[in-house]
């Protein structure tokens, strides 16, 4: 046999079998997770919440876990307080956000003078057909900003409460379903007291987060200075697009909910809430709809980040936020100079880390 014989014999017998080339891709396919042992995909997420904040961060500066809280509460149809003292952007980062989404969006300045019906509806006589018709009130949006919520005395805040938990409004025993999304946006000073009601403990619960706002950094204010020293006219508001739609919203929403969460950490999440409970430093602890924010909150937040399953690190993230609003502490403690934060951050110090 010849050397070029010879060569062509031996590559002959190298070469795969058809056959073993069809077994080897099948076995790889088989090795290929399916959808459902990867988990849902959590990259649309991810995605459109860098979207927004992209936009968002054209004016505002810093706010950084403010902004993530936000998108959080967006993604799992919560609501949100936002404290903090005048002119740190409260009101801004509310109206920039609806600004970001192609939905409705309404503003309500609660006054001590404003009555139930200016929030809801009223029905109104029509004399053409001697009938009463509803007419819808400035709640019936997407995005409903209310400024300074504690303005307004406790009558026109409970016409906040049905709305709030049920997405809908009755009026003269009809009632009326509000279109998704639907989220409350409120803000509050906690300075001026002058003038305010307190927000009933049961209004509280029904807000998923209350973000406590603090004054910039030096390098942020800086930052704030340069960025606007020559935009007098607001040119850098008008930039903001509208970067979601509320079909996006609502797949969000879907994949959020399929984020896999531990049975360890479900028992987690309890221990936090029912030690706030049993708690010597607290007069009132968390509800149950707390145990329940938390779970979305934590679920929300690692779905932002680009996982499909929840971490310790995820809920010890928003414990403080879905928390503080819905503890309050014992009059010894609060005499003593204690704080919300601190009571609540050794409360989460306190529980076993599951492994």
């Amino acid at each position: 046999m010849s050397t070029e014989e010879q060569e062509q014999a031996y590559e002959q017998e190298q070469a795969p079998d058809l056959n073993d080339l069809i077994f080897l891709e099948e076995a790889a396919l088989e090795a290929v997770p399916t959808i459902e042992e990867r988990g849902i995909d959590v990259t649309p997420v991810m995605e459109r919440a860098d979207r927004v904040r992209e936009q968002i961060s054209k004016v505002i500066v810093g706010q950084t876990e403010m902004m993530n809280l936000l998108l959080t509460a967006l993604f799992t149809g919560g609501h949100v307080l936002l404290e903090g003292v005048p002119g740190i952007a409260k009101t801004l980062s509310a109206k920039l956000l609806a600004k970001s989404i192609s939905s409705g969006f309404s503003r309500i300045q609660f006054t001590p003078d404003l009555m139930p019906s200016d929030v809801v509806g009223t029905s109104v006589f029509n004399v053409k057909t001697s009938e009463f018709n509803f007419k819808s009130g400035p709640i019936f949006s997407n995005i409903v900003l209310i400024d300074e919520i504690n303005r307004a005395p406790a009558k026109t805040q409970s016409a906040l409460f049905e709305v709030m938990e049920e997405q809908q409004v009755t009026v003269d025993g009809v009632t009326y379903l509000l279109s998704s999304p639907f989220m409350v946006l409120a803000t509050q000073n906690p300075i001026e007291q002058e003038g305010t009601y307190k927000l009933p403990e049961a209004q509280l619960d029904r807000f998923l987060f209350k973000i406590i706002l603090e004054y910039p950094s030096l390098q942020e204010e800086q930052l704030i200075l340069r960025r606007f020293s020559n935009d007098f006219s607001n040119t850098l508001r008008q930039s903001i697009e509208a970067v979601l739609s509320a079909d996006d919203i609502a797949d969000c929403q879907r994949r959020i909910e399929q984020v896999y969460i531990r049975e360890e950490l479900l028992d987690y999440i309890a221990a936090i809430v029912h030690n706030t409970r049993s708690n010597s430093d607290l007069f009132l602890g968390a509800s149950p709809r707390a145990s329940l924010s938390l779970m979305k909150s934590a679920k929300a937040v690692a779905a932002m980040e680009g996982r499909n399953f929840v971490t310790p690190d995820d809920i010890r993230y928003v414990s403080y936020p879905v928390l503080n609003h819905r503890v309050i502490l014992t009059p010894e403690r609060e005499m003593e100079g204690f704080t919300t934060k601190e009571i609540l951050e050794g409360i989460v110090k306190k529980i076993e880390v599951p492994r």
